[in-house]
C-alpha cells in the first residue's frame, strides 16, 4: 500500500500567519485537513524584526493546525516575500558534450549554473534560477530540451534573490518552532499556483498580490515567470492612511475600511454618514463615508501606478493579453477591480484558491492564496523536495531533514519547475 502523502505550507505574512496541512488523495488532489491562523507578530513589511514573537506567532498558528487535523507536523514548506526581494534575468550559454551531441541532463544543469554565476554583493542569496525557455542551435521556444539533438544550448533564466539576513532570520524563526524546512518559496510564486490558469500563464498576466505590508507582482508569459516585483505599499498602508486622517485608532481604522471601505469614492452618497471612535471621543463621531473612501482611493491610485511603472520599466506595457489578477487580502476591497482597469488600463479579475475539498470554507478567499499556493507547489514538487512527508499522526514519524539541506534542495526545484508551469 502506498504511503500517504501529507504537505503542509505556512505563510509567514505581515498580518497574518496561516499554516495549512494537506492530504494527497489517490488522484493526487489536495484535501485540506488542518488550518491555523494566529495575528502576525514581530514582522514588518514581510521581514522578520523580533525572532522570538515572529516564532511565537508561528508556533500558534502550528498549534492550531495540529489540534485541528491531529497530525503532529515535522516539516513545512515555508513562503517568503518582503521588499528585500529583487530579481534579475540571466543567459547561460555551454557547448553540448560530443558524445552523439544530443542533451542530457548534465548539459541543462551545465547551462543552469552558467547562468547562475552572477557577481552579487555579499550580503544577497540566490533563492530561484528558473528557466524561462531554452535555445538549441539558434532554435528558441524551447521548454524541455532533453534528448535533442544539437551543439549548442542556451537557457534564458530569471534570478530571484534575497538579503541573506532576512532570510537568516525567517530560518531561524522556523527552527525555534520545532520543525524543519522542506524548502523556502517565494510567495508570489506560491501565490500564482493558487490563482492562475494555464490559459493566463500562456498569453501573458501580471499577478497583484496585495499583502499588508507590500505588494507583490509577478508576471507570466509563454507558460513561465519572466519577472517579479516587491512594491512598498500594502493594506496598512490604507489603514494607517484612515487612522491619521481621521484621527481613530488603528483598529478602528481597519474594521472601518473592511466595513465601509469601496476604491471608487465618486460611488458613495456625498450625505451618507457614518459613526467612528476618535481617540478623543470613544462613542464615535459621525465622519462623511466619501471622505473615508477618498482617503482609501488616494492610497490605491498611488498603489497601481506604481504597479504600472514596474510593468513598463520591465518592458511588458502592452504585452499582457489576459491583463491582470489581484489577489491577497486586500484584493478584496469593493470595486478594486474597476479602479485597476481604469489605472492599468488592462482587464482585471480577483483570484483566489479553487477547487479544494476538505476544510475549504474559512480559506476559500483571495487572503489565502499564498497558503494554498503552498500546498499546490508541493504537490508538484514533493517527490523532489521531500514535500511529502510533512506531517505525522501524534504516535511519530520520520525525522525531517537538516537544515543544511534547505538551500540545496532549491537546486531540485530549478529542474522541475517546467513540470509545474
Amino acid at each position: 500500500m502506498a504511503k500517504e502523502r501529507v504537505i503542509v505550507g505556512v505563510d509567514v505574512g505581515t498580518t497574518k500567519i496561516c499554516a495549512l496541512i494537506g492530504e494527497v488523495d489517490q488522484d493526487n488532489r489536495l484535501n485540506i485537513v488542518g488550518v491555523g491562523v494566529s495575528q502576525s507578530q514581530g514582522l514588518r513589511k514581510g521581514m522578520v524584526v523580533n525572532i522570538d514573537e515572529a516564532a511565537a506567532a508561528i508556533r500558534e498558528a502550528l498549534d492550531k493546525t495540529e489540534r485541528i487535523s491531529g497530525y503532529k507536523i515535522g516539516t513545512a514548506l515555508v513562503g517568503i516575500a518582503g521588499s528585500h526581494i529583487t530579481s534579475q534575468n540571466s543567459r547561460g550559454i555551454v557547448a553540448v558534450s560530443p558524445n552523439m551531441h544530443e542533451i542530457g541532463q548534465q548539459d541543462i544543469d551545465r547551462a543552469i549554473e552558467a547562468a547562475r554565476a552572477q557577481p552579487l554583493p555579499p550580503n544577497r542569496e540566490i533563492l530561484h534560477v528558473i528557466p524561462r525557455e531554452y535555445v538549441v542551435d539558434g532554435e528558441n521556444g524551447i521548454h524541455d530540451p532533453l534528448g535533442m539533438s544539437g551543439n549548442r544550448l542556451e537557457v534564458e533564466t530569471h534570478i530571484v534573490s534575497g538579503a541573506v539576513s532576512s532570510i537568516h532570520n525567517l530560518i531561524k524563526c522556523v527552527e525555534k518552532t520545532g520543525i524543519e524546512i522542506d524548502d523556502i518559496v517565494l510567495e508570489p510564486l506560491a501565490s500564482s499556483e493558487a490563482v492562475l490558469t494555464s490559459a493566463e500563464r500562456d498569453l501573458g498576466v501580471a499577478m497583484i498580490d496585495i499583502g499588508g505590508g507590500t505588494t507583490d507582482l509577478a508576471i507570466f508569459i509563454n507558460g513561465s515567470i519572466w519577472h517579479t516585483a516587491v512594491i512598498g505599499v500594502g493594506g496598512n498602508h490604507l489603514t494607517n492612511d484612515i487612522a491619521v486622517g481621521l484621527r481613530t485608532p488603528f483598529e478602528v481604522a481597519e474594521e472601518m475600511k473592511r466595513k465601509y471601505g469601496t476604491a471608487l469614492a465618486d460611488r458613495i452618497d456625498v450625505n451618507e454618514m457614518i459613526k467612528i471612535a476618535t481617540f478623543d471621543n470613544a462613542g464615535g463621531e459621525p465622519v462623511s463615508r466619501r471622505f473615508l473612501c477618498e482617503i482609501i482611493e488616494a492610497r490605491v491610485r498611488e498603489m497601481f501606478v506604481l504597479v504600472q511603472e514596474e510593468i513598463r520599466n520591465a518592458g511588458y506595457q502592452g504585452v499582457l493579453p489576459a491583463g491582470i489578477v489581484l489577489t491577497g487580502g486586500s484584493s478584496q476591497l469593493t470595486d478594486l477591480c474597476d479602479l485597476a482597469r481604469d489605472v492599468l488600463q488592462m482587464p482585471a479579475r480577483v483570484g483566489g484558491p479553487a477547487h479544494l475539498t476538505g476544510l475549504v470554507d474559512s480559506i476559500n478567499s483571495p487572503a489565502f492564496a499564498t497558503s494554498v499556493g503552498l500546498l499546490s507547489w508541493g504537490l508538484r514538487n514533493g517527490d523532489h523536495n521531500n514535500g511529502g512527508r510533512g506531517a505525522a499522526p501524534p504516535s511519530g514519524g520520520p525525522d525531517g531533514p537538516s537544515w543544511r539541506d534547505v538551500f540545496s534542495r532549491f537546486s531540485g526545484w530549478l529542474k522541475h519547475f517546467w513540470a509545474s508551469a
